[in-house]
């Protein structure tokens, strides 16, 4: 048995370590003097979410782009109240979402399509705020490159908490693996808070037919069809001033069925890379719990674990600290603790998700 884990550790050591190898082979993208020129329909669907959505489209009125080349398209999903929109220079719309699937998300961009007038779409959502050189970075690098779908970072807004803290660090090692995939070029994960595509390519796509009875996943199943059909259009832009800064969840709860809700979609992966990963990921923390209970029962010994502990969390923390870098730029804050916690929080998320439900936005889901 001791091998076996050490062989999964083995596995999990070089797996990580190629996404370390990968996350530098992305380069980081500056931006240059262009003169602006791509058009931006920026859709937020959005539920129940009036105290979020003033601070979001105050960051739309201080970005750094030309008001004639964007528009925003706010996608109501049944909120219980109406939210009405404050002047701005800009144009800003709001129109109801039209439920046809079990995924409220999806639906939201579909109907917010039929909308769209603009070349290119961007999405976010509405607990998000967006830097001043957001779009101008994008259209730069537009213009710079043949490429049909555009992937960016995202980080939270952390209080000064053990909690907060914990998930950036979760968000940290995903984001890390979502940059190191890419520059593998087996790119299988986005997130929707900062993601552009072109109409055309959406259309190209038949948008999210295929797997629309999957509640969530309106990013990273958009990506994948579009990886396996035009992979050199997908690129990921690596750039400092495209990070949006999202929320974090206000307690554990809340946490776990968020992580469960993207858990659950790794079996529905159209990506082989994204599904090797995801396995592996899984069997390297639930391999470390298993550890730590053979030391605890006594059947390894505690240098034993001491030892596979520190082998993973060395390369862990690699990767956490090069992603860290890019994304905070302060430093790690909670490690230890989170390393320790994470290995049982994630090992429970996988397992449940394969046969529990989860909430989101006050509705219940299975999987």
């Amino acid at each position: 048995m001791i091998f076996g884990l050490f062989a999964i550790l083995t596995i999990y050591i070089l797996s990580i370590s190629l996404l370390i190898y990968g996350f530098f082979k992305v380069k980081k993208y500056q931006i240059t003097d262009l003169k602006p020129q791509t058009s931006f329909t920026i859709i937020v669907p959005f539920r129940n979410e009036k105290e979020n959505l003033p601070i979001l489209l105050e960051s739309f009125s201080n970005l750094n782009y030309p008001t004639d080349l964007f528009e925003v398209i706010l996608v109501d999903d049944n909120s219980d109240g109406k939210f009405y929109i404050p002047h701005f220079t800009f144009d800003v719309s709001q129109i109801d979402n039209i439920r046809v699937s079990n995924s409220p998300k999806k639906d939201a961009i579909t109907t917010a399509m039929q909308e769209v007038k603009t070349d290119w779409v961007i999405t976010t959502d509405a607990d998000c705020i967006v830097p001043e050189k957001w779009l101008l970075i994008f259209d730069n690098y537009i213009q710079e490159n043949k490429v049909s779908m555009l992937a960016g970072a995202v980080r939270y807004q952390c209080e000064n908490s053990f909690f907060d803290h914990f998930q950036q660090l979760d968000l940290t090692s995903l984001q890390g693996a979502t940059i190191g995939s890419f520059g593998l070029n087996k790119g299988f994960m986005c997130n929707g808070a900062n993601l552009a595509y072109t109409k055309l390519l959406f259309k190209k796509l038949n948008g999210f037919d295929g797997n629309d009875k999957i509640a969530s996943g309106d990013d990273l199943f958009l990506l994948q069809k579009a990886i396996e059909k035009f992979p050199d259009e997908v690129h990921y832009l690596k750039a400092d001033e495209t990070i949006v800064t999202t929320k974090p969840t206000e307690n554990w709860k809340a946490l776990f069925h968020q992580r469960v809700r993207w858990a659950a979609k790794t079996s529905s992966y159209r990506s082989t890379f994204g599904k090797f990963l995801g396995l592996i990921v899984f069997f390297g923390n639930l391999s470390f719990v298993i550890g730590f209970f053979f030391m605890i029962f006594g059947i390894w010994s505690y240098p034993i674990f001491v030892l596979f502990a520190f082998s993973k969390f060395v390369i862990d923390y690699v990767l956490l600290s090069i992603t860290n870098q890019f994304l905070i730029k302060t430093r790690i804050k909670s490690l230890l603790l989170s390393s320790l916690l994470y290995p049982f929080f994630s090992s429970t998320v996988a397992l449940y998700s394969l046969f529990g439900s989860y909430e989101w936005k006050n509705r219940q889901f299975k999987k």
